[in-house]
């Protein structure tokens, strides 16, 4: 089991696949990343390591809220069956007062919304009324302590006040939610992994009440990516602290409303249902692992425990200290991560897998197929790109040849046999669609090796979720990590059948992650639009826009451009809302 001695946090490794890569077509020839020689070249010729990467998108703080919706500049045709509302949720302003926020995770959060009706699209934003955003604003300066960034002593607030708000989970620490958007029936709220949310208004951006999802239910925290099934019904990962230590938690938030007429106005009905469905004890009892998100199939719920973990008591300390969260994180890179299958009628943890040492924020998809489970992450060799959204890394990022290394991350596929024999040496996986890998060791656990889904790194994954989360897919919709491609703003669609992608990317412009809205009437996988916010490099800091692609071709099929009184900085991630869904709200 770890100690909890410090250890050197994140160390950047390039993610090779420990096998050999398979062939790919690429459909834009020009997207290569740097060599180590023209590297070295630009750093002694003292120029920019990666000039068309312009990481000022991020770091941009908004000062004048757009509260009316604004009118664009339409080139192209919206498609007239299009309506419904792209929500927006990510880092809104790094400054409060004379100070600035340390790290990218802790920027103010700002929502943004773009109204799709009879072929016209609107834009307005407004900042997430939090109570850390109402104290630092009323103070002027940073009252609550962050992800990266400590905030200024409070005169008012003295240890033992500290040590009795450790007690009310969720209360000790920023309500900043500034990761996502999330429909709860015809409730929309935004998230990050504090159990903390707030209600929205998606068609003005108010802010309606906060909830804190721990009072309902016992967790501590929760993922930033819940699953939104068919039905309405809600699936999150949590961690909840029992007798025997911190357990994953799979809570269920049922869809039926029955008696949400006759509620407060904050209607907690579904938050009132909630219910624990399983637990997998953490593997190490005092460093239970970070988790951003988490998988579906149709008969089971996938945990990845890999290896950074959040120390519990780095945690008090940093709790009694006002340190920031960061330093309680541990890296631990000599251990594997673990997958976990628990079955979704039950509760009952099945089977455990073994794998590689990796970080990852994002799956892409998990289905089964044939007796295997098929998970596609989107991978690093450890978590180094959390350092690298420091302020003062990316404000450095043209001066530091390992940044693109550190950032470099890859989709892969792992798949776990569910039925195998006990032979050593045996590949163990049988799917004809795959190269991935898995074996018996001798202490009878499986250890599964991946596969390359794509050369290109990809971040924010989305699919056709309605029709194919938990299922067998062909099609996943990202944007590039890689800071040192031609284009770091590149769009990819990749097909996992043929090992092929496409690129969509414009010179100066910084897409943001690529929703999928289905044709009304489509019959194949890729039959919609893909939905992209764009923001634009230095100079037009003040200009928004909505791309619109057909999810098919991967052509353009119309823009929305704005000119905004302020900075407009790049977001995270979203939810496309349509008509019907605003109308219930």
């Amino acid at each position: 089991m770890p100690t909890d001695e410090p250890t050197l946090l994140y160390t950047w490794s390039p993610l090779v696949p420990r096998r050999k890569e398979l062939p790919l077509k690429h459909s834009c020839p020009q997207q290569k990343a740097l060599k180590e020689d023209e590297l070295a070249r630009r750093l002694a010729a003292g120029e920019d390591l990666y000039p068309n990467c312009d990481v000022s998108v991020w770091l941009r703080s908004c000062s004048k809220e757009v509260l009316d919706p604004i009118e664009g500049t339409i080139t192209g045709c919206v498609p007239q069956w299009l309506r419904g509302s792209l929500l927006r949720n990510g880092p809104g302003s790094l400054k409060v007062g004379d100070m600035t926020f340390e790290h990218l995770f802790d920027s103010s959060a700002l929502l943004h919304r773009f109204c799709i009706s009879n072929g016209n699209v609107t834009y307005q934003n407004r900042f997430l009324q939090s109570q850390t955003f109402k104290r630092n604003t009323a103070a002027q300066r940073i009252v609550v302590t962050e992800f990266g960034t400590k905030a200024a002593p409070d005169p008012c607030q003295s240890i033992f006040q500290r040590v009795a708000a450790m007690f009310t989970p969720g209360e000790s620490i920023s309500d900043n939610a500034m990761i996502s958007v999330y429909p709860f029936g015809d409730e929309f709220y935004t998230f990050t992994e504090s159990p903390i949310i707030h209600r929205i208004d998606p068609r003005t951006l108010e802010t309606m009440n906060r909830l804190n999802v721990a009072k309902y239910v016992s967790i501590v925290n929760h993922s930033s990516h819940p699953h939104v099934l068919k039905d309405g019904t809600v699936f999150n990962l949590g961690l909840t602290v029992t007798a025997t230590g911190p357990s994953y938690a799979i809570v269920k938030f049922p869809t039926t409303r029955s008696s949400a007429d006759s509620l407060p106005e904050d209607k907690a009905s579904t938050f009132e249902q909630a219910t624990i469905v399983g637990k997998v004890p953490a593997r190490w009892p005092l460093h239970p692992s970070y988790m951003h998100t988490f998988g579906i199939t149709e008969r089971f719920f996938v945990i990845v425990e890999q290896p950074l973990c959040v120390s519990v008591p780095g945690m008090i300390k940093t709790q009694l200290a006002n340190s920031p969260m960061v330093a309680a994180f541990r890296w631990y890179n000599d251990q594997q991560t673990l997958v976990h299958l628990m079955d979704r009628e039950t509760g009952v943890l099945l089977r455990t897998f073994v794998t590689e040492t990796f970080f990852y924020l994002h799956i892409i998809n998990c289905y089964e197929e044939d007796e295997h489970v098929v998970v596609d992450l989107c991978c690093y060799r450890d978590p180094s790109m959390l350092d690298c959204m420091y302020v003062e890394a990316m404000k450095g990022i043209q001066k530091n040849p390992d940044y693109a290394r550190m950032f470099r991350g890859r989709p892969l596929r792992f798949v776990f046999p569910l039925t195998h024999s006990r032979e050593q040496e045996k590949n163990l996986v049988t799917l004809k669609s795959s190269d991935a890998r898995a074996f018996c060791l001798p202490n009878g656990q499986i250890f599964a090796q991946p596969e390359l889904l794509c050369s290109l790194g990809c971040e924010t994954p989305r699919i056709n979720y309605d029709r194919y989360m938990g299922r067998p897919y062909r099609y996943f919709y990202a944007i590039s990590s890689d800071v040192d491609l031609d284009n770091p703003g590149t769009l990819i669609k990749v097909d996992t059948f043929s090992r092929t992608k496409k690129t969509w990317s414009e010179n100066n412009i910084f897409p943001s992650e690529p929703i999928f809205v289905p044709h009304p009437d489509g019959k194949e996988e890729d039959d919609g639009v893909i939905l992209s916010s764009l923001v634009w490099g230095q100079g037009e800091e003040n200009r928004a826009g909505l791309l619109i692609l057909d999810a098919k071709t991967w052509t353009e099929i119309a823009r929305a451009e704005f000119i905004t009184p302020s900075p407009v900085p790049k977001c995270l991630h979203g939810w496309f809302a349509s008509s019907k869904q605003q109308n219930k709200n």
